[in-house]
């Protein structure tokens, strides 16, 4: 969900299908009756992990017609005497009266709840049909929300490290030390408040999390819908356990071979893309703040940018609006087209000198209402960023990055580069980033939305060329993820995959 444009701009991994969710308001509740109790799955695991596998799920009624459960996973799956940690879990039961098992999601992020995704938005998560035939079962990750969370700052130590201006000019030697040692700062406190389990909050280990809860679920193979930083999730997954891979959907896929830097230099390219068509459509109606052509308004966008970057305007909470919090205001907006309204109500009123609309926005990605943060996701984002993204790549190549942005989005350029929060992170990664076949898996379903900023088509392009068993099926549109975003052809697809196990013989391109 979250990335900190603040705090490193060349190593972002895209949000979360969820940023959509909450400026759309959806919500849920109908009737739901308790899942039987199936036995733990648990062929093939190892005789050391048996008794976390055939721990018994204390299922309690939580938020009307969910259920809510603890899962104890080892904080290392290398050594289990290191410790043990909790996955928090949520469960809406089949209401039809043939389940066809459990179907976990994954929001993305990485930080985003999946707890929160289920509870709060499960039209959202998944269509109406998938909810007959499958008990959906969210979880927390390693590191968020309710499991056993990163923890960092914290309100006015978060709205410092996000909000603060450096007192240097951007790209200064002056304002680079003080971003180096605010990042320094921020990860010698997550480690000092996360009780050591900084070095185990991985994606791979995460994937060995989701297997756990497949198999104390009591599912033999892992049904799962991943959006966003998601597929990463399960296409790590399915590298892992290609044996136990069942009916697996990635929407909004990132490719695993892509590192750090090319990943935060192609994002920043996808969001000028998405701004673009923004400022058409914009152009298009009758209150856009601005005028002419694409090229004029985005010209005039970046004066606006340049502006707010001499000098910030001052919000009624005494919170300053730079360039950077601007920045993140447009990238919020940009994740689904829906929200593009806000974005023109943000410009309109930052132009004249308000920036109280632009910090809604900017606080909204950052999950902070009223002056709290209500989920720890940016913290588990560096989190999870900085233990699986190396940090290999040379002065050189960090220079080709930039000027590649600069040449494709002249725009956002002067203001997605910075110091990477992850040189100062206290824990070397142990990611490696390449390409994933799950050699053996069963078909996987990965879908691309053309112009989607976050997670930009080439990607979902690349992994399911990857994927051995890979099938892409591309959303033409804008906006972040391509499943139940009103696409007819997509959700079929998806849905059909999900209920009878059929894919298409080849790929599809639903306009």
């Amino acid at each position: 969900m979250t990335f900190s444009l603040r705090r490193s701009a060349l190593a972002l991994v895209a949000g979360g299908a969820v940023v959509a969710v909450a400026l759309s308001g959806c919500s849920f509740k109908q009737d739901s009756t308790p899942a039987p109790t199936r036995a733990p799955s648990t062929s093939g695991v190892a005789a050391e992990l048996l008794p976390y596998y055939e721990q018994a799920v204390e299922w309690t009624e939580c938020s009307d017609v969910f259920e809510c459960a603890t899962v104890t996973a080892p904080l290392d799956w290398s050594d289990t005497s290191a410790g043990d940690i909790d996955l928090a879990i949520i469960r809406h039961t089949a209401t039809g009266t043939d389940p066809l098992g459990s179907l976990l999601v994954n929001p993305g992020g990485p930080g985003a709840s999946g707890v929160a995704l289920v509870r709060d938005s499960l039209d959202y998560s998944v269509g109406a049909d998938l909810q007959v035939s499958y008990d959906v079962v969210g979880f927390d990750p390693r590191g968020v929300g309710d499991s056993t969370a990163v923890s960092c700052y914290d309100a006015s130590g978060m709205d410092a490290y996000l909000y603060d201006l450096p007192t240097g000019a951007r790209g200064s030697d002056e304002w680079t030390a003080e971003l180096d040692a605010a990042n320094a700062d921020f990860a010698a406190a997550c480690d000092a408040n996360s009780d050591g389990i900084l070095p185990y909050i991985t994606t791979e280990n995460s994937a060995r999390d989701m297997d756990l809860l497949r198999g104390v679920l009591g599912d033999d193979q892992l049904n799962y819908l991943g959006y966003s930083y998601g597929t990463f999730l399960g296409a790590t997954y399915a590298k892992l356990f290609p044996e136990n891979v069942g009916r697996l959907v990635l929407d909004g896929a990132i490719d695993p071979a892509v590192s750090g830097l090319d990943v935060g230099t192609t994002q920043g390219i996808g969001f000028e893309s998405a701004l673009r068509a923004y400022m058409a459509d914009c152009l298009a109606g009758e209150d856009c703040p601005f005028a002419g052509t694409v090229d004029d308004a985005m010209a005039d966008l970046g004066t606006l940018l340049a502006s707010v970057d001499r000098s910030p305007l001052a919000n009624a909470d005494g919170r300053m609006l730079g360039s950077s919090s601007l920045m993140t205001a447009i990238i919020a907006a940009l994740y689904s087209q829906g929200s593009w309204p806000y974005l023109t109500t943000a410009l309109t009123s930052a132009l004249a000198g308000d920036p109280s609309v632009a910090f809604v926005l900017a606080d909204f990605y950052y999950a902070r209402e009223d002056g709290v943060y209500t989920d720890n996701s940016t913290e588990a984002f560096a989190a999870y960023n900085c233990m699986d993204y190396p940090l290999d790549y040379t002065a050189d190549e960090k220079a080709a990055a930039q000027a590649r942005l600069e040449a494709d989005a002249p725009t956002i350029a002067p203001y997605w580069s910075g110091p990477d929060q992850c040189e100062e992170w206290v824990y070397p990664a142990t990611g490696v980033r390449e390409e994933i076949t799950a050699a053996g898996a069963a078909p996987i379903v990965v879908v691309g939305t053309t112009n989607d900023p976050a997670t930009p088509y080439e990607w979902s392009v690349a992994l399911a060329d990857q994927l051995e068993s890979g099938v892409l099926v591309t959303r033409v549109g804008e906006g972040h993820t391509g499943y139940n975003k009103g696409n007819t052809c997509v959700d079929d697809i998806v849905e059909n995959y999900f209920l009878t196990g059929d894919v298409p013989a080849e790929d599809v391109v639903c306009e």
